[in-house]
């Protein structure tokens, strides 16, 4: 879901050049302040000024003296900006807009709202503090085959708009920015009137829909159009879908899985699993032996941990032990084994049912590649545009560190190292060869990608990570892998915050990207013994990304192992694993996680050799092994814990067995519970009619009452059975209202115990009787998520009249509203970002939706 934090960032920008954008503000019925007039957002260090929202740098002028104060600056195309006017130079002059112009921040303050095409634009004056005539264009594309060149709407509005001239196909361009497949647009228009538009699938008003005539009118030349009629302040015509009349706002409980939802990956360093030859180093070969601990491909045996997706850390060329630095792209790791052998082990795990996905480092290769060696050769190699090359140092990288490195006279850019010079995606010869690579690995028949530093692909001058230029190579990239493989599965290392992850899983860029604040979240939260941190970054994971579209973890092979992260304390690492196999997202696992292993320090330590016994070398390698074990070997090690039911590693094998088998476990909806004590997180999953409910203990001694209660949810009224789904005992029963919700309930179960975990499965024994009573009925919202209005639109089946009851998430009535019709505007102005339900019932029939509010 989009989250207000959204847009905040630049980061959803498209790629392309600077375009003129020109804000207008008109001062009539004000005293301009002695200082003058300025504008302040989050497009300033765009344009070159010195730091956002400074409210003193960029002066807006009146040179004809009409009152209309205008300034224009050279942004990047396609970014959506926020801004505000300033009368003065200091925030005590800033406007105070209504919620209707724009977007609220969440602290009751407003920032105006513009979206940028690939074109200029200016925008049309507004009063001081005012609002223009807001219009909301809407179209959903699923089951179209999106153009590259994105959605745009043409129409009579977009001279008036500010775009230049109407039914220009490429300056109004819609986003979708929260991956549930409809693209948006946001307009101030001067005045109300009736405006007719199109939507545009690419840039050419060839590829523009054909409206049909049961919504359309014709605009005197055979051409079909849609109408808006825009008479209230704030407009939004229902979400289409393309070339069609029907509705199709999305429901947030309809949301699309995949494949990899149904998976728990491991991720697997070859050099350090496990040795087949004695030389001391992992291979492919001793990998494919150790398939069956992963999982034997067998459902009715016990003795495997049950994962079905692999991560291979990189497995190609390369002159260092981590093989990050690539020297060639097509070829395996000599230490490894040949590509025979490879394609054994590839063989051996597709046939137990174990996905694939290499690591493809797309960034730097070696500085040992013959593509780099050539480049480096002299400045009029062919090669030597395929990296970045400068005369002098032009600057630091992230943090302040060397970025530049001498050779021959000159300077290369290498963003981590001088051993790994950074790719330059500008040359089109580099990209055509990594593309070509990309394919290579695909026709062997792995299953996907995970993408090492994506955040740092493609430098914009000094902005050195996170630039529009390089969420459109990702879009090529997306492109690249789907044709060959349309399931194929890419995951991001995108190292930041939430916010700033969003933009690499939308838009067709990466299917998901890990979770790090998340993780952290989870860590911190289990040591300090207080769960409230963790809550609030469930909910803003839960209300940010599209849903279940992000991996989680606890840590990697970047990061201290969890084991010592937690202090070495079995019944915190359990806790750990229970939270997060049990939370939304695709989860992954490092290897050695399950059996305890320890690493912290340099990258080495946190890589050492997988513990399978206690015997020499941990029964890692009969040689000398790459790396010395862990101390800890002896007692965590798979033979160990594999005899002993209490182990983690058991532990771990139930909770992916659980996770594989319930579905609310991998594609259920996320909603928080109320717990009677702050020691206690919990949450529920939620699909179709059953939902796992999670309570877990953070204290250190038992929960004297454990009792939880859920206000509202899509589940239907009536009675269900409980059940402990770890230790499978039954928990009693509960009865679910009809606002999908209980309260105060208590699981019929021993007290939860310090550290400890239930997973508490509610299947519907009795549905509560209603005479009379026809099925649960379609109802749309849309805009979904909103930041304003939102329509409500009943089915055809819909009675004459109906009720439209809100709750929040505490189970709290909003509002009760009579609806007349098929169709309902709802105003959410004044509400907290958050996700709310609505109840519609249409004589018998009920329909229980979501909706999200952002600020």
């Amino acid at each position: 879901m989009k989250h207000f934090f959204l847009l905040v960032f630049l980061t959803l920008a498209l790629a392309g050049q600077a375009v003129p954008l020109t804000f207008r503000v008109n001062m009539t019925g004000q005293t301009v302040a002695a200082t003058g007039v300025h504008v302040a957002g989050n497009f300033q260090a765009a344009a070159g000024f010195a730091g956002d929202w400074d409210p003193a740098t960029t002066a807006l002028t009146d040179a004809d003296g009409d009152r209309i104060f205008e300034v224009t600056v050279n942004v990047p195309a396609g970014g959506v900006y926020l801004y505000k006017f300033v009368n003065g130079n200091t925030w005590a002059g800033a406007e105070l807009p209504a919620a209707a112009c724009g977007v609220n921040d969440g602290g009751g303050n407003v920032n105006r709202q513009v979206t940028l095409g690939a074109a200029a634009l200016r925008l049309p004056s507004v009063g001081f503090g005012g609002c223009n005539t807001q219009v909301r264009l809407a179209v959903n594309m699923q089951g179209q085959t999106v153009s590259r060149a994105g959605v745009h709407v043409v129409g009579n509005f977009q001279a008036l708009a500010g775009y230049g001239a109407n039914n220009d196909p490429t300056t109004v361009a819609l986003r979708d920015d929260n991956g549930d497949g409809t693209y948006e647009v946001q307009l101030a228009l001067p005045a109300p009137g009736r405006f007719f538009y199109r939507f545009v699938n690419g840039n050419t008003l060839a590829e523009a829909e054909s409206v049909p005539a049961a919504c359309g009118t014709d605009d005197g030349t055979g051409t079909r159009l849609r109408v808006l009629d825009a008479t209230a302040d704030v407009n939004t015509p229902a979400a289409t879908c393309f070339g069609t009349c029907q509705n199709c706002g999305t429901s947030p409980t309809s949301y699309s899985t995949y494949w990899w939802n149904d998976a728990v990956f491991y991720e697997v360093f070859v050099r350090s699993f496990y040795d087949s030859n004695g030389d001391g180093k992992g291979d492919f070969a001793g990998l494919t032996s150790k398939l069956d601990y992963l999982n034997d491909g067998n459902a009715a045996t016990t003795t495997d941990l049950g994962v079905t997706g692999l991560w291979l850390m990189p497995m190609m060329e390369s002159p260092s032990y981590h093989g990050y630095d690539v020297t060639n792209y097509k070829a395996t790791e000599p230490d490894y084994g040949t590509m025979a052998e490879f394609e054994a082990f590839l063989a051996a795990a597709h046939a137990r049912g174990i996905r694939v996905i290499i690591d493809l480092v797309l960034n730097h290769s070696s500085s040992e590649h013959p593509w780099f060696t050539q480049s480096a050769s002299s400045p009029a190699s062919s090669y030597r545009d395929w990296y970045r090359w400068g005369p002098s140092v032009p600057g630091t990288g992230p943090g302040g560190g060397t970025v530049w490195h001498p050779r021959n006279g000159s300077y290369y850019y290498g963003v981590f190292w001088g051993g790994m010079p950074d790719l330059n995606w500008r040359n089109p010869q580099l990209k055509a060869a990594m593309w070509d690579a990309s394919r290579f690995w695909l026709a062997k028949g792995v299953d996907g990608y995970r993408i090492d530093a994506v955040k740092y692909l493609v430098e914009n001058g000094s902005t050195l990570e996170d630039t529009p230029e390089t969420l459109g190579i990702l879009e090529e990239f997306n492109d690249t892998v789907k044709r060959v493989n349309p399931n194929a599965f890419t995951v991001g290392e995108a190292w930041s915050t939430t916010p700033r992850v969003l933009p690499y899983v939308v838009n067709d860029r990466l299917d998901v990207c890990f979770e790090f604040d998340l993780a952290s979240a989870i860590i911190n939260g289990i040591n300090s013994g207080n769960p409230a941190s963790l809550r609030n970054q469930l909910n803003v994971v839960d209300a940010t990304y599209p849903k279940l579209q992000y991996a989680t973890f606890l840590t990697n092979h970047d990061q201290n192992r969890v084991m010592g992260a937690l202090g070495g304390n079995q019944a915190l690492m359990k806790q750990a694993a229970a939270l997060y196999l049990t939370m939304p997202g695709v989860p992954f696992l490092y290897y050695g996680e399950e059996v305890g292993m320890l690493g912290t320090g340099v990258d080495e330590e946190k890589r050492k050799p997988m513990q399978w016994t206690a015997g020499t070398n941990a029964g890692f390698t009969t040689g000398s092994p790459w790396r010395g074990v862990n101390s800890n070997y002896a007692q965590f090690n798979v033979a160990t814990q594999q005899a002993d039911p209490a182990s983690l590693l058991n532990h771990y094998k139930k909770l992916i067995g659980l996770r594989t088998a319930h579905e609310a476990l991998r594609k259920g909806y996320l909603l928080p519970l109320a717990a009677s004590s702050g020691d206690l997180l919990s949450y529920a999953r939620v699909y179709e009619q059953e939902a796992v409910v999670v309570v877990s203990n953070f204290g250190n001694v038992a929960a004297g009452t454990a009792a939880v209660s859920l206000a509202v949810s899509s589940l239907p009224a009536g009675t269900y059975q409980a059940t402990d789904l770890y230790s499978g005992q039954t928990a009693g029963s509960v009865t679910v209202n009809a606002q999908g919700g209980f309260s105060n309930w208590t699981a019929a179960l021993p007290a939860l115990g310090a550290r400890e975990t239930w997973m508490l499965r509610l299947a519907l024994a009795q549905p509560t009787a209603t005479a009379g009573a026809k099925a649960a009925f379609a109802v749309q919202l849309y805009p979904n998520p909103t930041s304003s209005l939102v329509t409500i639109a009943l089915p055809a089946s819909a009675a004459a009249h109906s009720r439209l009851t809100v709750y929040d998430l505490q189970g709290r009535t909003l509002g009760t509203y009579p609806v007349a019709g098929r169709s309902h505007a709802l105003n959410t102005d004044g509400w907290a970002a958050g996700t709310y339900f609505v109840k519609v019932e249409s004589g018998r029939a009920v329909s229980v939706q979501r909706l999200v509010v952002v600020r």
